[in-house]
């Protein structure tokens, strides 16, 4: 399930297993797993893993695979070699 932080603007994705299940009396339920964990559904008060914050919103199932611009290079781009010029002239004195 895809992130985005609304502090930072970290865009993350997140796997989870669902197990659908009845008891009993015949009532479905579902079991959220993470990494062989259970834990609880995603929701939109996910913690960043970049800036700590609680102030995640969610996106569709398959959004980020729609746009992958969305989604952070690993390494930031290498500088641009290219001098800077000023367009102000130098005073002549």
């Amino acid at each position: 399930m895809p992130f985005e932080c609304r502090s930072c603007w970290h865009v993350w994705e997140e796997g989870y297993l669902v197990r659908h299940a009845d008891d009993e009396h015949g009532n479905a339920g579902e079991v959220w797993l993470r990494n062989g964990l259970v834990v609880p559904p995603p929701s939109p008060g996910a913690i960043c893993p970049r800036c700590g914050r609680q102030d995640a919103t969610t996106f569709p199932e398959g959004y980020l695979s729609r746009h992958p611009e969305l989604i952070p290079p690993e390494k930031p781009p290498a500088p641009d070699p290219t001098p800077l010029l000023s367009p102000v002239p130098r005073p002549l004195y």
